[in-house]
């Protein structure tokens, strides 16, 4: 059983981290509705090639300081994906507990105001996500698991479970789809899997947020060798809400995905499923697919 720092108690803990997340949840949607005004664009919205906003880094604030104000004695780490812009070297990445944090995932699609982003927030022991919060501002979802407890709750504190799907055979799923990160192989994928709907929509987040909804069933991430990939704040928190509510999120091999890599990328083929007990069927479907079509060079 995992012990959290000493001094720490995970409902004061959890507390702490409700508050925090709706402090980011106001600051999120303020700016979003400041973008409605395409007058403010241009002084919200930084570097439009890979976008940064005022949000973005705003929200960063908030959590980094919100985490070492209250807990200034704790011996943990705080990885987060502006920081890793300044520099590399921010923080020790190899302790035992490191924060993972992605103050705005979905940036282009908070800018182009679809509603489908959110911020990530993980606690990893030892390279494993602990605790998870997702926060979907436009749903006015959060999100959180603690160890293998998971729950969605509202600003005024109601809360609701999980509710995955257990479709078996793809022509019964609707796979999540990403909105600004698909590529031709990735598509031809989907369609050789023939999957009974796409749901198309931006932040790792909300994706797996909708397979906890019992909206879709699966989320494919595909990223081809020698192109960007996406890190490890994109997948802690998801990963962390997604195992505790009894689904799965893996590599094309069944295997638990890795954090602290190089370049903290979680690249090639990662399988997200409403269902652990058929996972590992899942990924084998895939990988047979993926070997059967004149995909596989591509991506290998």
């Amino acid at each position: 059983m995992v012990k959290l720092p000493f001094g720490v108690f995970i409902n004061n803990l959890i507390d702490d981290l409700r508050i925090l997340s709706w402090e980011a949840c106001d600051s999120l949607l303020y700016y979003s509705q400041m973008l409605r005004d395409t007058n403010n664009k241009s002084n919200i919205v930084r570097n439009n090639d890979d976008p940064v906003t005022l949000a973005d880094l705003k929200v960063n604030e908030i959590i980094i300081q919100g985490i070492n104000e209250k807990y200034k004695d704790i011996n943990w780490e705080i990885l987060s994906e502006e920081n890793v812009k300044v520099s590399s070297q921010i923080c020790d990445v190899n302790s035992d507990w490191l924060w993972i944090l992605d103050p705005l995932d979905g940036t282009k699609d908070f800018i182009q105001g679809t509603g489908n982003y959110a911020m990530h927030l993980a606690l990893n022991y030892k390279q494993k996500p602990y605790i998870g919060v997702v926060l979907i501002p436009e749903k006015e979802e959060l999100w959180i698991a603690a160890g293998n407890k998971i729950w969605c709750e509202n600003k005024l504190g109601h809360k609701k479970g999980a509710s995955l799907l257990s479709n078996t055979i793809f022509k019964e799923m609707t796979i999540a789809a990403s909105k600004n990160h698909r590529n031709v192989v990735l598509e031809k994928l989907i369609n050789l899997l023939k999957f009974k709907k796409i749901t198309v929509m931006g932040s790792v987040g909300c994706k797996i947020a909708s397979i906890l909804r019992g909206e879709s069933d699966i989320y494919i991430s595909l990223s081809l060798p020698g192109k960007s990939a996406p890190k490890d704040w994109d997948f802690a928190a998801p990963a962390a809400i997604l195992v505790a509510a009894g689904g799965a999120i893996t590599n094309l091999d069944n295997e638990n995905l890795s954090f602290n890599q190089r370049g903290f990328e979680q690249g090639g083929i990662i399988i997200a499923s409403s269902n652990k007990k058929n996972h590992r069927e899942v990924c084998l479907q895939v990988k047979e697919i993926i070997k059967e079509s004149n995909i596989y060079n591509l991506i290998y």
